[in-house]
């Protein structure tokens, strides 16, 4: 429970410092000094670490909520791998060379050693240079 209260106590934070893109600005009564706001954010926490304290029954309402949330969570990413692993492997049983991979893989084999020592005599000629340079008189 403390991680989710530290997670949304920092994306408050990116979300404060991501810049509006206009120049739309509050009344001027309103505008806080960093050393407020330091003292404003340390007065919090120490508040809410005596949360649970306070109110066990919201601690536990809450403990059981997260809890659901990542089995749900567990469940969705679980559906969605399979659902991926299955296109994936439909998508390469499509193509010719998954399907001959798969159905010998001897072949493959023998095809890779065939492969081997290919190139032709003038592959394996060595490149040109030029001409040796010239000796000044």
């Amino acid at each position: 429970m403390f991680f989710l209260l530290r997670m949304a106590f920092w994306l408050g934070v990116v979300l404060i410092l991501l810049p509006t893109g206009g120049t739309q600005r509050g009344p001027a009564g309103n505008e806080v000094n960093a050393s407020e706001a330091i003292s404003a954010a340390s007065a919090t926490v120490h508040d809410l670490k005596g949360f649970c304290g306070r109110e066990p029954t919201a601690c536990t309402v809450g403990s059981q909520f997260v809890t659901t949330i990542g089995y749900r969570a567990q469940a969705g990413a679980k559906m969605l791998y399979e659902l991926l692993t299955e296109a994936l492997a439909s998508h390469d049983a499509a193509s010719p060379a998954a399907s001959e991979a798969k159905s010998e893989p001897a072949a493959s084999s023998l095809q890779r050693a065939s492969s081997e020592n290919t190139l032709t005599p003038a592959d394996l000629a060595p490149t040109w240079r030029g001409p040796p340079a010239r000796k000044a008189i």
